[in-house]
């Protein structure tokens, strides 16, 4: 949040003219304006309003703009004046309920919010030596990762997935059934279809009275897309300052990285892994750093990333996986089966499960993993009756109390999980785990921290394939 003077403070003294010289796809050069890169301007048309802009670098001795619509109308010549030398978003309580566009204008119908506050876009992510620990867990509303890949306030986690497996629909459930204070959901190169469809069917009314959704669906410029990413992260810091947990939820990731590599391209730089130039990769971290812990408040961030032909090692999977801390992976094959939300245990992990869950928890937890991977290692073997009952007790257990783990597992869109009711059924599930392979049950909770025995590393079962 800016006060005045800082506001003041970044806004040219004097105007700045310019005009257009030529244009290249969706980019104008513009001929005797300096202004810094970021800045925002408006392009006079002909018979049409002035349409503003966007500075994003510079050619020679040109300067380059992208239009925030399109360039109908725009000539040789065209004035281009200087609006502002930063891009700040109007935020304030006002916001709570409300769908808003990247540009901070309400687009459901109702009055425009009165916003006292103004936050810029463009920000530096919190120190790194003044973040707090992450020590908190944080209830999504979702079994399988409040009980198997449990998240920590503060805490940033991918959703990967390819198209049409649900992701959608999980960042609904979580939307409405998270304990956290405030949702921020930025909806970035969605289809403009399921953008109604998102907000009554999977966010509903009852998420949406506690959320703010940023929208710039498919048909709107790069720069419009990369904004909306920009905007729903400099509101959700707005909320963080003001002592409040916040979930940000954004879909997608991978729409970011793509409207980003149009402007780069259109900006001249050279194309590189699978044609992303280099400052998408530049720019992820520069956006996911901005969230976390602070000593005010909190950002859990889940940033769903789109993988082209299932493929986890595309590019800006493979990228984001290294930035995030933890990554819940949606299966197809799981999907095809009816299990719902199709998410694949073993290719998951959460980073920090061992700081925010009890011990309990986490040997429950171990044991479901220990036989979900013993049934997938053999599952030829018994999808073919090649299996002998009694060679392998851990097998053997896998295969009796598979369909009681996907049931665990299997929750309906309208089937809130709370902490208490997950954490019973899973300490329930993974007695049953020992007591089939011939391990001991669970031991009781230790009476004080000073006795507790250290937590056991998490192992996670890695897919080859994924």
């Amino acid at each position: 949040m800016l006060t005045l003077q800082q506001q003041l403070d970044n806004v040219l003294p004097t105007a700045m003219i310019g005009s257009v010289v030529e244009t290249a796809g969706t980019t104008c050069a513009v001929a005797d304006f300096p202004a810094p890169v970021g800045s925002v301007a408006t392009i006079d048309r002909a018979a049409r309003e002035p349409v503003q802009a966007e500075v994003i670098g510079f050619r020679d001795h040109l300067t380059l703009v992208v239009p925030l619509s399109g360039l109908e109308g725009v000539q040789r010549g065209s004035r281009v004046s200087l609006l502002r030398t930063m891009r700040t978003v109007a935020v304030g309580p006002g916001l709570l309920g409300r769908t808003i566009n990247a540009r901070g204008v309400a687009i459901d119908g109702k009055p425009q919010p009165l916003l006292p506050d103004r936050a810029p876009l463009d920000r530096r992510s919190p120190p790194p030596v003044d973040r707090p620990r992450i020590d908190t867990p944080l209830a999504t509303g979702i079994r399988a990762i409040d009980g198997l890949l449990t998240c920590g306030r503060g805490q940033r986690m991918g959703i990967f997935a390819g198209s049409g497996v649900g992701k959608s629909v999980l960042l609904g459930m979580m939307a409405r059934y998270t304990n956290a204070d405030v949702n921020v959901i930025a909806l970035v190169g969605e289809r403009g279809r399921e953008v109604n469809e998102f907000l009554h069917r999977d966010l509903g009314a009852e998420g949406l009275q506690r959320s703010i959704v940023v929208v710039a669906t498919s048909d709107e410029p790069a720069l419009l897309r990369i904004n909306a990413a920009y905007a729903a992260t400099a509101i959700a810091e707005y909320f963080r300052s003001r002592g409040q947990d916040v979930l940000l939820l954004m879909d997608s990731l991978t729409r970011f990285a793509m409207a980003q590599r149009e402007i780069g391209l259109a900006a001249g730089e050279p194309p590189t892994t699978r044609g992303y130039p280099p400052s998408v990769f530049s720019l992820l971290p520069r956006l996911v750093e901005r969230t976390g812990r602070t000593p005010h408040g909190s950002i859990t961030a889940f940033y769903s990333v789109l993988v082209e032909g299932d493929d986890a090692n595309e590019p800006v999977a493979d990228a984001v996986r290294g930035l995030l801390d933890g990554h819940t992976w949606l299966s197809r094959p799981i999907a095809m089966r009816g299990q719902y939300p199709a998410i694949d245990v073993l290719d998951s992990i959460s980073r920090l499960m061992v700081d925010v869950a009890e011990e309990e928890q986490l040997q429950a937890a171990t044991a479901i993993r220990e036989l979900l991977a013993a049934y997938r290692n053999h599952e030829d073997l018994l999808s073919i009756g090649a299996y002998r009952a009694g060679s392998n007790p851990v097998v053997d257990a896998a295969v009796d109390l598979l369909p009681a783990i996907q049931a665990f597992l299997k929750q309906r869109i309208d089937e809130p999980a709370d902490p208490n009711s997950v954490r019973t059924a899973l300490l329930k599930l993974g007695d049953q785990c020992r007591r089939h392979r011939g391990g001991p049950a669970a031991t009781p909770p230790p009476t004080s921290a000073q006795n507790r025995p250290p937590r056991l590393p998490q192992q996670p079962v890695e897919n080859p394939q994924h």
